[in-house]
């Protein structure tokens, strides 16, 4: 296989002049140019991804952080930015939350991972990093995007949805049906997109009446796992419940099953609403009426972003997203 030597020897220039002619950077005579290019059509020279990175200064790869690799929810997010990667002649490497720690210092180690193995920009998707730890990274923070959260110091960089909106959302599609008395499986408290959606959910339930105080609430992790165990503790409560709102549909999916288990009819007995409108929510018995947050979109507007920065493109970068309820058959009128 030849290399770049091969490539100059060939030609008869230096290395250095052979390596400004493969990176495009430098300046170097037309007639000097003609001679490399020849060749490296001659040699059928093809520059490894290692000397590539060598030649531009560049690794021509971005990092991207999530806190767990299961379910349904990162894959088509993963999916949909290695494709847009590839098609940009870029790639992509993943690092997850790993290690004893909590999920704060678990991002904090992989974000310095994917660093330290020479990304050229990041994309972060965790709700436990804070702002000071964004700031920590020194000039590298320029390169790095945010989904799914919002931080002042570096708010261009970070692309989110009103959670508030698609709680409120959520509780008026309830509400509009007819259903008063309904119980809520939220996720990990501490994330800052449950608090929002939870909050604005709570609070439109307010507006009609509702003491939300006396309703029924669990933590349900965000997991499918979780989403069946909170449908089991429900039902052995005694609470007296037509819907139930499901901070995510993964828990929405744990809930469905719970209640098949348990001879519940969905939706002629009890109405179910999820909230993300992830690939799996197509695919329940019955399918999964959510509230629809494009994850997708959002991500690659932040994705365009990270290339402008990172290579100089001109990628159109859009900030304002629409939430609507994806309809399907998980909900219903309350039972007379």
């Amino acid at each position: 296989m030849a290399t770049i030597k091969d490539v100059a020897r060939l030609a008869g220039v230096g290395l250095g002049t052979a390596s400004r002619v493969i990176s495009g950077k430098g300046s170097v005579s037309q007639s000097t140019t003609d001679k490399v290019r020849k060749a490296i059509e001659e040699l059928e020279f093809r520059p490894s991804h290692a000397a590539r990175s060598l030649l531009s200064g560049s690794s021509q790869m971005v990092g991207v952080y999530i806190p767990y690799l299961s379910g349904t929810f990162y894959t088509p997010i993963l999916q949909s930015i290695y494709t847009a990667l590839r098609a940009a002649g870029l790639n992509m490497v993943v690092a997850f939350g790993v290690g004893d720690g909590d999920a704060r210092n678990q991002a904090i180690e992989g974000v310095n991972f994917l660093i330290e193995r020479g990304s050229d920009g990041l994309i972060v998707m965790s709700n436990a990093m804070e702002e000071e730890d964004f700031l920590a990274l020194g000039p590298f923070q320029s390169k790095v995007v945010v989904i799914n959260q919002d931080f002042a110091s570096i708010t261009d960089q970070c692309f989110t949805v009103n959670h508030d909106a698609g709680g409120r959302l959520a509780a008026r599609t309830l509400l509009d049906l007819g259903h008063r008395k309904i119980a809520v499986i939220a996720g990990r408290a501490a994330a800052p997109d449950n608090q929002q959606r939870i909050a604005g959910f709570k609070d439109e339930l307010e507006k009609a009446g509702i003491d939300t105080s006396k309703m029924w609430m669990a933590d349900g992790e965000f997991t499918p796992e979780g989403g069946l165990a909170c449908a089991e503790q429900l039902l052995q409560s005694g609470e007296e419940f037509t819907a139930v709102f499901c901070a995510n549909d993964e828990m929405a999916v744990g809930a469905l099953s719970m209640f098949q288990k348990a001879g519940v009819q969905v939706p002629q007995q009890v109405s179910v609403l999820g909230y993300d409108d992830t690939h799996s929510a197509e695919f329940t018995a019955p399918q999964l009426t959510t509230v629809h947050i494009p994850w997708s979109e959002m991500t690659l507007n932040g994705l365009n972003y990270l290339l402008n920065q990172c290579y100089e493109l001109k990628r159109p970068v859009v900030r304002e997203y629409q939430i609507h309820v994806a309809e399907r058959a998980s909900l219903a009128r309350p039972p007379q």
